[in-house]
């Protein structure tokens, strides 16, 4: 086996504590420092890395600490924060040559996305939003079957993503806009925004939505309509206030055929015309974000999901949220 990657998890919560329990299983990583303020995670994390049979990495509070002392040991860093804190500490690690695996929503805004992108041109290391979907076989296969026109042109999109978020984030600092940056749509719904732009792979030309944020301070429910600059029309739908469940559905409707995935890639299905009904397509397995970048890492495949991806979910983010403050005005988005 190649020489292990050296790299740095900055954050232990639990999403972080999630990835960490696949990534574990593939041992071509040597995790050598954590960066976790609260202690709490971190005792929580150092017990996913003993169940795995592995002596838990120190941990080192300030990134600013740990990247003086340890970016010269260091290949790359996987950043799994609160999202307000993604452009600040993906851009030090950027600048201290680290290559950068950032967990979703790349930034806040598009003014962060620009910035962010510059730094990535000015330091030449690499940047790879973990969206699942952008990162998933599934997508990939998806998005090479529609943009080589087999399956004729796209004229529909419909998604929708659901989840008993609300309940499950009361209390936390995804219902605290000043961090979250938003609500269900811009956290499990960022899937939902990024998945569908990625399948499409164009820019959207109007956006009108609404949100609705159930008597918290972020948006729960929220439903848009978009125009894509070759006249797709694409609907959008997020409900954070599900029964107990977390999934998706998007439909693809092509002039030759409907594809249907999810926005984490969680399944691939075609039917063509004259089909009865759906039918699966076998796709490779993947072991999760950071295999596929490590991937790109080795140049094994190019980045499926770039920092320019993170700038085309902020614009829609921005529209989205312009339309709905004027209770669905439409946006018209220019370059």
């Amino acid at each position: 086996m190649p020489n292990k990657v050296k790299a740095a998890l900055i954050g232990c919560g639990g999403m972080a504590r999630h990835h960490m329990r696949q990534i574990l299983k593939q041992e071509d990583t040597e995790f050598v420092v954590l960066c976790e303020p609260s202690e709490a995670a971190y005792i929580a994390m150092s017990e996913v890395f003993i169940e795995a049979g592995l002596e838990p990495p120190p941990n080192q509070p300030s990134l600013p600490t740990l990247l003086a002392s340890e970016a010269a040991n260091l290949d790359a860093v996987f950043i799994i924060t609160p999202h307000v804190f993604h452009f600040e500490q993906a851009k030090a690690c950027l600048e201290a040559g680290l290559d950068v695996l950032l967990e979703k929503p790349m930034v806040m805004n598009a003014s962060e996305a620009e910035a962010l992108i510059q730094v990535q041109k000015d330091t030449g290391r690499l940047l790879v939003v973990a969206f699942n979907g952008s990162l998933s076989p599934r997508i990939r296969r998806a998005v090479s079957m529609l943009r080589s026109g087999e399956l004729g042109r796209i004229l529909n999109v419909h998604a929708v993503v659901w989840q008993n978020w609300k309940l499950l984030t009361t209390g936390a600092w995804r219902q605290i806009p000043e961090i979250a940056g938003g609500g269900f749509l811009f956290d499990t719904g960022a899937h939902l925004l990024n998945t569908v732009s990625d399948l499409l792979g164009e820019n959207y030309t109007d956006v009108t939505a609404w949100l609705d944020n159930r008597g918290t301070q972020v948006d729960i429910l929220g439903s848009v309509m978009a125009r894509t600059e070759s006249g797709v029309l694409v609907t959008l739908n997020g409900c954070g206030e599900a029964i107990k469940s977390c999934h998706s559905d998007v439909r693809v409707f092509c002039e030759k055929a409907i594809l249907r995935t999810g926005v984490w890639g969680e399944q691939l299905e075609i039917q063509y015309d004259g089909d009865a009904g759906l039918t699966e397509l076998e796709v490779e397995p993947s072991m999760g974000s950071w295999e596929q970048f490590l991937k790109v890492r080795r140049g094994e495949i190019a980045n499926p999901c770039p920092p320019q991806v993170g700038l085309r979910m902020a614009k829609l983010w921005d529209a989205i949220q312009a339309s709905a403050a004027q209770d669905g005005m439409p946006i018209r988005l220019r370059d």
